[in-house]
């Protein structure tokens, strides 16, 4: 441990927070640790108590009390690398006093789990912009589903949130491109789904396995799940370019229900084969050819009542970029979409 130690703020290092201030002087610091001396009182500047967030000015003191000495590992709870900061801010659609909303990126796990150390509510800090509290989760999306998130920026308006998400009093759309072209070409899945346990560490890896829905009552562990689908473009027989609505939300919804219908979600090798090519046939979840193999399913939008204001809020996320690519190879023009396909049918 270090000693109690004074420093004046140098000219060059005026007008910005205290955190990132302390983390640039001693590395060893995490976000965790910075707050914590905050509330304690250790951290002082010309002699008074202060905020992670405050801002320091060139000229004032600041006292720093005894800290560890050595490294501190990246992975550790609380810290929160500046280009990480960085790359959360920029996911950033819509914020407001109340709520934020963010274009998760693909490959970005939202809670941390077995190897997940890296993940949206692990980076809340960075996503204060001034309040105390970190944002709070109100729904989920898998890891490697792209799209709207949205965050409760207070308890309470996270409370508000998490009934609405519950009581199906938000609308969301996917967007996905999959194997073939469904016949009909818009229609409502109801196969009930359960939860078969994976060949990994811990039960990783689990599957959802489709019911029919007669035989739901009688499964154990198999709980009803409705999707409504729509084509928006196909391209021939090999793709199309799908809505998908979740009137439920269950585990992997989307992907089995997809799959079960013998036209799998492109890239998703769980419930597509993560081998297989699409001939055209509407089975095999490849492309091929210089086709991206990441999963192409995406949270389009969400739309929902303010929960302060009250004002219907629509909020828009911008295709990942493999997926873009993919709509600009066959043609597919996101901006001419309808709002929600579903309306037209």
């Amino acid at each position: 441990m270090s000693r109690v130690q004074t420093i004046e703020i140098a000219p060059g290092d005026g007008g910005q927070r205290l955190d990132r201030f302390l983390k640039r002087m001693f590395p060893q610091l995490g976000q965790g640790r910075i707050e914590k001396m905050c509330r304690k009182g250790e951290l002082r500047l010309d002699g008074g108590r202060v905020k992670a967030s405050a801002r320091v000015e060139a000229g004032q003191m600041l006292r720093i009390p005894p800290l560890p000495t050595g490294e501190k590992p990246k992975h550790e709870e609380g810290y929160i690398d500046d280009r990480d900061a960085e790359m959360i801010r920029r996911t950033v659609i819509y914020r407001d006093d109340h709520i934020i909303a963010l274009n998760k990126p693909p490959g970005l796990p939202v809670q941390g789990g077995s190897k997940q150390t890296r993940h949206v509510d692990g980076l809340g800090a960075a996503l204060r912009f001034g309040l105390e509290e970190n944002p709070r989760l109100v729904h989920r999306l898998d890891k490697d589903t792209s799209g709207v998130l949205l965050l409760a920026r207070s308890r309470q308006v996270a409370a508000g949130l998490t009934e609405a998400f519950r009581h199906r009093a938000t609308r969301k759309i996917y967007w996905a491109a999959v194997a073939g072209v469904p016949q009909p070409k818009a229609g409502v899945i109801k196969y009930g789904l359960m939860k078969a346990p994976g060949h990994g560490k811990d039960g990783a890896g689990e599957k959802m396995h489709v019911v029919h829905p007669d035989d739901v009552p009688n499964t154990d562990g198999a709980k009803r799940a409705t999707t409504e689908f729509a084509t928006v473009e196909a391209l021939g027989r090999r793709a199309a370019w799908m809505a998908l609505v979740p009137v439920t939300g269950r585990t992997h919804q989307l992907r089995a229900h997809m799959g079960a219908l013998g036209h799998p979600i492109v890239g998703d090798g769980k419930y597509g084969g993560s081998g297989q090519e699409n001939l055209g046939d509407g089975w095999g979840a490849a492309l091929g050819g210089s086709f991206s193999k990441k999963l192409h399913l995406h949270a389009r939008s969400l739309t929902l009542e303010h929960p302060v204001t009250g004002a219907t809020l629509h909020l828009t996320a911008p295709l990942p970029e493999h997926m873009a690519r993919t709509w600009a190879e066959f043609g597919w023009e996101p901006e001419e979409a309808p709002v929600d396909p579903f309306k037209e049918l």
